[in-house]
């Protein structure tokens, strides 16, 4: 890897433009980390190509939104802490104030007719963008059967089995290291060496970036301990999206099926569809798809707000989940960014990208069947056989008028190959005429 930008931009100049990628940054990771690679690759040529695909990869490796921490990357690289800091906050902020004014305005409005109808296309239209992201990503993941049989095994293990999903990602990556130093073709990774880079080992910089960010990380948190206790929405919302942080590998889609469950089942924060809903409007806005997270939190202080007001405690739920979900990328960044060079022929960790990559395929195609029957049916339950759990939907709270957008969504994503922003519009508009017209 180069050791310095093919052109070197003022810090001005990576402010502008990186305001400019935080604004356009919509179609979720994939479009990201494309609109980044034209702007600053091919564009301005502040990174080479190189640089860029191999810190891609990285970020790969780590828990989060892999294209926010690509662009705190990329401004580290290129003006070190203070351009991550700008790079990395300027890619999700944007996102962040409009999530924030959609969440505000779904917690009033959720109960009214007309906003009731215009979700019922939102879900349908997410459906869809779920099916697409799956078939996506599996098409590019399970290139061998080892991953095949590794998704299938994720699936179950979430779908029937009920297994936690951290269980599910950290055993894939620990099957990942293991295999790739036996049998790498098992991953499709050749027979590369595995031997580090003779380059200095950088333990100081990444334990000060340890402790400061881990410091950073941890204020809201002793705030809130200290001041509402540990039993309080905030301190459970705070803990909760801490955890997340650290197991979040494979991107929003991944987690959200583990998430929901825990928001709707574990703490009763959401109903089942809302977190559909949540998604949905987190497919309109720029930024990380992950920040569906903030939407989450506002929903669930609104809704327990004591001894705030509701707008209050929403936002401080608001602002202590995006705090908690965005701190540690920084964290991870700062920390591990020096070790890239080093790390760059480490094939157990090649192989441990691989593997959890492919039971991500399996964690979205838990997410794909969850979202599924709650978008078709109003009533799900659920049902104990053994160690299986099983999903029962009401087949007399079939809604057809979902199914019927849903249908209509996938026509447009794979037929016609419509935009998300357009997708969503449709079917939004479709289940306003078709919910207040019947």
């Amino acid at each position: 890897m180069s050791a310095t930008p093919t052109t070197n931009p003022s810090f001005s100049h990576l402010l502008r433009v990186f305001l400019r990628i935080g604004l356009l940054s919509f179609g979720g990771p994939a479009g990201q980390i494309a609109l980044m690679h034209r702007e600053l690759v091919e564009d301005r040529q502040w990174v080479s190509e190189e640089d860029y695909l191999h810190a891609l990869n990285f970020c790969h490796l780590l828990p989060g939104p892999e294209a926010q921490q690509l662009a705190t990357w990329i401004g580290w690289r290129l003006h070190g802490w203070r351009g991550g800091v700008a790079a990395g906050l300027l890619f999700v902020i944007p996102g962040a104030i409009v999530i924030l004014m959609l969440s505000m305005l779904y917690a009033v409005a959720a109960n009214l007719d007309w906003f009731e109808a215009l979700f019922i296309g939102v879900k349908a239209a997410v459906l869809a963008i779920v099916v697409q992201a799956l078939l996506r990503i599996a098409g590019r993941a399970l290139n061998t059967r080892f991953k095949q049989a590794l998704a299938v095994v994720a699936f179950v293990a979430l779908f029937l089995l009920d297994l936690p999903f951290p269980l599910i990602v950290l055993g894939a990556g620990a099957i990942g290291m293991a295999v790739a130093a036996m049998r790498p073709d098992w991953l499709a990774l050749g027979h590369g060496g595995s031997a580090l880079s003779s380059m200095p080992r950088p333990w100081r910089s990444t334990a000060q970036a340890l402790a400061i960010w881990g410091v950073i990380w941890a204020v809201p948190m002793v705030l809130v301990a200290a001041t509402l206790g540990t039993g309080h929405v905030l301190w459970e919302i705070g803990a909760f999206f801490s955890q997340l942080a650290v197991v979040t590998f494979g991107g929003a889609y991944a987690v959200l099926a583990y998430m929901a469950q825990e928001a709707v089942q574990g703490f009763g924060w959401l109903q089942p569809g809302e977190m559909a809903d949540g998604l949905g409007l987190a497919e309109t806005t720029p930024g990380p798809l992950i920040m569906v997270t903030q939407f989450v939190g506002y929903l669930a202080a609104y809704r327990s707000p004591e001894p705030f007001t509701p707008f209050v405690a929403g936002l401080l739920g608001a602002g202590i989940t995006t705090w908690v979900t965005f701190a540690p990328c920084f964290l991870w960044i700062f920390a591990l960014a020096p070790w890239i060079d080093r790390l760059g022929n480490a094939t157990r960790l090649k192989g441990g990208l691989a593997a959890v990559t492919a039971a991500v395929v399996g964690v979205i195609a838990n997410l794909t069947a969850w979202f599924l029957l709650h978008v078709l049916f109003t009533k799900v339950g659920e049902a104990q056989i053994g160690p299986l759990r099983l999903y029962t939907p009401d087949w007399l709270s079939f809604d057809w008028r979902a199914a019927l957008l849903a249908t209509l969504a996938c026509l447009l994503v794979f037929g016609a190959k419509w935009s998300v922003v357009r997708v969503l519009g449709v079917a939004a508009l479709g289940g306003l005429v078709l919910g207040l017209a019947i």
